[in-house]
């Protein structure tokens, strides 16, 4: 792999995460940590990162294109979101998040006979034409860099509903099984969707074990059921079903 494509990833990475350790990228990137050590340094004096102790901050402000991250971990975000899928009957109410593995569980949705509600714009166009499913889309600001709506009028209108199944994303779980996020303007919205489910699933793949967030979007105990795979820390799966959280592998 050339340089200039280690950095780039090392930079997707970080703007997928919000964050990254040295030995995470290294291992990511199958190079030593040396190499992801003087790569760091580089990139953060171009000002295209935030070093810091152990790792690099991604720069504010620096949401990757949709596309692009929709097609990291593909393969395992398409596992995850089926067997997600997989969960719900016939004639109940799906919320989903804003992400791109959310997409993937609404391109497994389709054809049932289901209500779906969302703040991604992927999703309403990934299922605007499927006339099985009553697609409701709630308001606020677009965000147009990442496919989302957010903000006050996506709270207020998340307020408003209640569902039975909410699929949330994530960038990445604490060791204590804390979910955290790193794009602040998100984590209200997400809060509130927590608030109008009745079962919580949180969809995350290996990578997110352990992850990085500047923010805390929820604590174990609200969650009812985690989608992972194989891989993930197994340390923090225990503190999970210690917290009553069933961990499903897909």
């Amino acid at each position: 792999m050339l340089p200039k494509q280690r950095q780039d990833q090392i930079l997707r990475a970080l703007r997928a995460d919000g964050a990254g350790g040295v030995k995470v990228l290294a291992g990511k990137l199958g190079v030593s940590e040396a190499t992801i050590r003087r790569d760091l340094e580089q990139l953060d004096a171009e000002g295209r990162l935030t070093r810091v102790y152990g790792g690099a901050l991604a720069v504010d402000g620096g949401d990757e294109p949709f596309a692009e991250v929709n097609a990291v971990h593909a393969e395992e975000k398409d596992r995850i979101a089926r067997r997600a899928a997989e969960l719900v009957t016939d004639g109940e109410s799906v919320l989903l998040d804003i992400g791109t593995t959310a997409l993937r569980v609404a391109q497994h949705l389709h054809g049932r006979s289901l209500t779906v509600v969302t703040s991604n714009l992927a999703v309403l166009d990934e299922l605007e034409n499927d006339e099985q499913i009553e697609l409701i889309v709630l308001g606020g600001f677009v965000r147009r860099s990442y496919r989302s709506l957010v903000g006050y009028l996506t709270e207020e209108s998340l307020r408003q509903i209640h569902v039975d199944w909410l699929f949330l994303g994530t960038s990445g779980v604490r060791p204590d099984g804390r979910v955290m996020d790193s794009t602040m303007i998100e984590v209200p919205v997400k809060r509130a969707m927590i608030n109008a489910a009745d079962r919580v699933v949180l969809l995350a793949d290996r990578t997110k074990f352990p992850g990085h967030g500047v923010a805390r979007v929820c604590e174990p105990g609200e969650l009812s059921m985690v989608v992972t795979e194989p891989g993930a820390d197994e340390a923090t799966r225990v503190q999970l079903a210690e917290a009553g959280v069933q961990v499903v592998l897909a």
